[in-house]
């Protein structure tokens, strides 16, 4: 297993090395060149709230080693990893905790018949017999399980229906968080390894979203050897185990456990020498890039102008599919659905966003009130202490969250061979995660710069109530930006991948002919079957952006049109964004009242 770990991830490194030249291209370029688009209106938190407890209580957790269920104190800090101590005096006194989880890839499960179910077909033909005794038996009714392809599982449960559906909103919360482990502020390593990923799976007939794009790079990479391994590691390892069925479901996973943490650790050691070897040659990249920027630009549209030509020679030319020309495949093949398409994922986005608006509102509000009533700004000091988490609390947020759910594609998924819509369900609580705290962020920053010309409680309550106007008006602006730019991302993320397989027995094979049209000099920046990409996407995108547009125009779901520019009415705000983060405890507590 070492030997076809070590193929895989050999594989992987070159596209990686190959993908890393296209990337630092690319980010050289936008640096360059910049790139339009509307201004966010709200302020983005640039120090992240740290040394905060997002949640904590007593849970009960089945202990496998000695088939006992025990009591245990779960804290998830902000890293939204889930730390489990014996109990809360050992929390309290800062001793080791017990179990530390890195939930990414795992999926919540609130039943055992769940629970039984995957198992028994994680290892086909092992099923216990009716009437023995499953892998798993909860003493109470609300199990809350995490369940991995590959990695062990943990099993919790608690008393009451109420408590379940709070835990399962935190640990689904602590998933969201672990899955999106790549930065996005990394612009060159980042899109170098997504793409790396992507382009290693098409060359394995693989197209379209991966459920298993969770956590950070290393994970990753370790569900990708997984996928291709597991198969044979079950039909060698199955055939051999003893005992009866539960046992042999529960050594399976305690294998398949091993075997992942074993590839996990060579690849990261494999990936952090790739990573080492390109940031070794970044300097002298950058500095090609950086002084025949022009020739490359022209050199690549050279190229995708004849990828085009030949596109358009129709059905009689390498570009055919099953059904015609590649315009045709378009034409026939995906127009006809984005509307569609648009529509099933606009009504749970926009629901969920507003939702964002209604919660922040109210929110506020009621912190105005007791204000208010409870006694000025020592009391502010409280509300607001609280009030910065808000985008934090997975309790309070999964009204939003939950809109998501009902994300349907339907018949669309089939035919656009989309596994799954999770990709996209937590790609819209992210962003309604983002939106919620920058909201919360420039409420904060603007209150903090009034509060030393107010006068008494009334001139605190009107203050407040002014603040949450401009900031609505804001949030709405940037809801409007930040959904459209979603809907376009989903809609090519389902059409492209569809395309390219569908054209793929037609031209894959023939790409190869284009490399001569690439300078040896450049063939570090311009990748043929990049530039290909790009090319079947650009066939596609004008239409996604004109049907975007026609939502807005129609002022669907509270979207705004893109000759809508708001203009600052506050152009000292995003100054007031670089400073330090408000310490509203440190700052206020003890002073009199205002």
């Amino acid at each position: 297993f070492a030997e076809k770990t070590g193929k895989v991830l050999g594989e992987f490194c070159r596209c990686y090395k190959e993908q890393f030249g296209v990337a630092l291209f690319n980010s050289v370029r936008y640096e360059i060149e910049g790139a339009g688009g509307p201004q966010a209106q709200l302020l983005h938190r640039k120090v992240p709230l740290e040394d905060h407890v997002i949640y904590s209580g007593n849970i009960f957790q089945y202990i496998e080693e000695n088939k006992k269920w025990r009591n245990r104190f779960c804290v998830v800090p902000h890293n939204y990893g889930l730390v489990l101590y014996e109990n809360k005096l050992a929390y309290e006194r800062e001793l080791p905790p017990r179990v530390l989880v890195n939930s990414a890839g795992y999926k919540i499960l609130t039943s055992v018949e769940q629970y039984l179910e995957l198992v028994n077909n994680s290892l086909p033909g092992v099923t216990p017999k009716s009437g023995h005794s499953p892998i798993l038996k909860c003493p109470t009714d609300f199990p809350l399980i995490l369940w991995h392809p590959y990695a062990r599982h943990y099993y919790f449960c608690v008393m009451t229906g109420k408590e379940q559906e709070k835990w399962r909103a935190v640990f689904q919360d602590c998933v969201r968080h672990c899955n999106n482990g790549i930065s996005e502020d990394s612009k060159v390593e980042a899109p170098a390894f997504t793409d790396a990923i992507r382009m290693y799976r098409q060359s394995k007939e693989q197209y379209g979203t991966w459920d298993m794009l969770c956590g950070n790079e290393t994970q990753v990479l370790s569900n990708l050897v997984m996928e291709e391994l597991l198969p044979e590691l079950r039909s060698t390892i199955g055939p051999r185990l003893k005992g009866k069925a539960p046992e042999r479901q529960r050594t399976w996973i305690q294998v398949s456990d091993a075997v992942y943490r074993m590839v996990y650790e060579l690849a990261k050691s494999q990936y952090d020498a790739a990573v080492a070897r390109c940031e070794q040659e970044r300097p002298q990249l950058e500095s090609t890039i950086r002084t025949d920027m022009d020739q490359i630009i022209t050199s690549k549209e050279h190229l995708a102008s004849k990828i085009r030509g030949t596109a358009l020679q129709g059905c009689t030319g390498m570009w055919g599919c099953a059904h015609g020309s590649w315009e045709v495949c378009v034409r026939n093949h995906v127009q006809p659905y984005i509307s569609s398409i648009l529509e099933a994922l606009m009504t749970p986005t926009s629901q969920g966003f507003a939702e964002v608006r209604e919660v922040f509102f109210k929110e506020v509000t009621d912190m105005n009130m007791n204000v208010v009533n409870e006694g000025g700004l020592e009391k502010l000091v409280e509300y607001m202490e609280k009030l910065s988490h808000l985008a934090f609390h997975p309790v309070k947020m999964q009204s939003c969250y939950e809109k998501m759910d009902q994300l349907k594609l339907e018949g669309l998924q089939q035919r656009f061979d989309v596994s799954s819509t999770s990709v996209f369900k937590q790609r819209a609580q992210i962003h309604m995660r983002q939106q919620m705290d920058d909201a919360v962020y420039t409420f904060e920053t603007l209150l903090h710069q009034e509060l030393g010309k107010l006068q008494g409680k009334d001139d605190l309550c009107k203050s407040i109530q002014r603040i949450l106007e401009r900031v609505l008006k804001k949030f709405d602006y940037d809801s409007s930006t930040v959904r459209k730019k979603f809907f376009r991302e989903a809609l090519l993320q389902i059409t492209i991948p569809f395309l390219l397989k569908k054209l793929a027995p037609t031209c894959k094979g023939e790409l190869a002919k284009f490399q001569e049209l690439i300078f040896e000099d450049f063939a570090s920046f311009i990748l043929v079957e990049n530039t290909y990409e790009e090319v079947v996407l650009q066939s596609v995108m004008k239409d996604i952006m004109q049907a975007v547009k026609e939502a807005a125009v129609q002022r669907k779901h509270n979207l705004y049109r893109d000759s809508m520019v708001m203009h600052n009415s506050d152009p000292n705000l995003h100054l007031l964004g670089e400073g330090l983060a408000i310490d509203w405890s440190e700052e206020y507590s003890g002073q009199p009242e205002a």
